[in-house]
């Protein structure tokens, strides 16, 4: 008897890139009894193996700076360079591949506050001397250097006073400057061809929106939060917190939302269409927010702190950071930046360290068979699913602080609930109860048109 067999090339139903063969598998539930323990037991040897390869840190870029770092810069199209800027008056320009230093130019005779990367990749700081500099671009440098190696700049603006932060036009050869008032430069020009103000006497950081691009957002030290729109050359809204931000951030993916630093310890996320309230409150610090950045995904944030530590927050998730990132030699940290592709995060502290930092601490940047990537997607969907549970809920939790911040954490605690059971008892015993104030618009005072 003549049997006749189907036969097929095994290339026509193995995935790509491996070279096992698909197990068929039936999803009937009858023929799995026990598919729930299994999982719940997968998952939290998930939760375990990611705590357990958890190391956030990096290393650090070159021998840093004899100063405190104050400013980074990251080119939006270049994915291997940064520029940080420091106390003495230093830029230096690293390579992020290897960590390595590639120019020190002495730009300015004071603290450089902050630096900014133009459409064509120049390069523009601005410091308490009075001036901003431009810097060609990276790629241009060693033809320009001069013969004592001394690099100059490319033009420099004058100021009457000193400027503390600066923005470029994600498309024009315009920036903004932020001093006494809002400044708006043309690139070819000396003076600025726009001035604007409302009423603060010194405005400490002022940031470009990068999608609706006339929009523009400045903090304070009136503890105000302004808006201003370019094409009426006026400013539009103003907003009254209860104490000054220290720091701005526009979402890159939602040009309406941004993020703000606050002297209270929080950060809060606003949509400029509704200033009435916060979308929500980034809690956890125990000190001043010193800097803030979204990730170019504008799925999560970075902010650095006066207590020392590095905190990474996502979006859309309640109002506690999925993370903590902190070492013993580390210390005020006072400008943080998400690298290009979202993958790593940098932070510029008072001890003169730029440190690198992955931004999910127990991934590797290996390239990854399909195989293992199918499984680390199977491990996050299961994580994802059980993150509920008591035990896998712990244990993704847990984190180990500095001893010194455990202790301001719980005496912050402490005395939040003495103000709440005050602000309650008060409620109670009064003739005309008033109704509780949402934590979410506690940092808003008044918004003027």
């Amino acid at each position: 008897m003549k049997v006749k067999t189907i036969s097929r090339s095994s290339s026509t139903y193995v995935p790509q890139g491996t070279t096992s063969a698909p197990v068929p598998r039936n999803l009937n539930p009858v023929l799995h009894p026990f598919e729930k323990a299994r999982e719940y037991t997968r998952a939290l040897n998930a939760t375990k193996l990611n705590r357990m390869f958890a190391k956030p840190f990096l290393g650090q870029l070159g021998n840093g700076h004899v100063d405190g770092v104050y400013s980074f810069a990251v080119d939006p199209n270049v994915l291997n360079r940064v520029a940080s800027g420091s106390g003495d008056g230093v830029v230096k320009l690293w390579e992020m591949t290897d960590r390595s230093q590639i120019y020190a130019i002495k730009a300015h005779d004071g603290i450089v506050k902050d630096m900014c990367y133009n459409n064509d990749g120049m390069l523009l700081t601005c410091a308490s001397d009075q001036k901003v500099k431009l810097w060609d671009n990276p790629s241009k440098l060693e033809e320009n250097s001069s013969q004592n190696g001394t690099i100059p700049p490319v033009m420099t603006y004058l100021g009457t006073n000193s400027f503390n932060s600066i923005t470029c036009h994600r498309y024009d050869n315009a920036f903004v400057t932020a001093s006494s008032s809002i400044g708006v430069w043309d690139i070819s020009r000396t003076k600025p061809t726009t001035t604007l103000s409302w009423g603060s006497d010194s405005i400490t950081t002022v940031r470009f929106n990068p999608t609706e691009t006339s929009i523009l957002a400045s903090a304070g030290t009136d503890r105000s939060l302004v808006f201003y729109d370019l094409r009426l050359s006026t400013p539009v809204t103003k907003l009254i917190t209860t104490m000054c931000t220290n720091c701005i951030s526009w979402n890159p993916m939602e040009p309406f939302n941004l993020a703000v630093g606050n002297e209270d310890h929080n950060a809060y996320i606003f949509d400029m269409r509704k200033l009435d309230k916060a979308l929500n409150v980034l809690k956890d610090h125990v000190a001043a927010v010193m800097d803030i950045c979204y990730s170019p995904t504008g799925q999560e944030l970075v902010t650095g702190s006066y207590d020392r530590t590095l905190r990474l927050y996502s979006v859309r998730e309640h109002g506690h950071s999925r993370d903590i990132y902190h070492t013993k030699r580390m210390q005020r940290i006072f400008s943080v930046a998400f690298t290009p592709d979202a993958r790593y995060v940098l932070s510029g502290s008072d001890d003169g360290n730029i440190r690198l930092w992955r931004a999910k601490a127990s991934e590797r940047s290996h390239v990854r068979s399909t195989r293992e990537r199918m499984k680390l997607e199977y491990d996050e969907a299961l994580k994802k699913r059980y993150a509920h549970m008591p035990e896998i809920r712990r244990i993704a939790r847990h984190r180990h602080i500095p001893s010194t911040i455990k202790k301001m954490s719980d005496t912050k605690r402490t005395e939040l609930a003495s103000i709440k059971r005050k602000d309650e008892n008060r409620r109670k015993n009064e003739r005309n109860m008033v109704a509780r104030v949402p934590e979410r618009q506690k940092i808003v005072l008044k918004s003027v048109q």
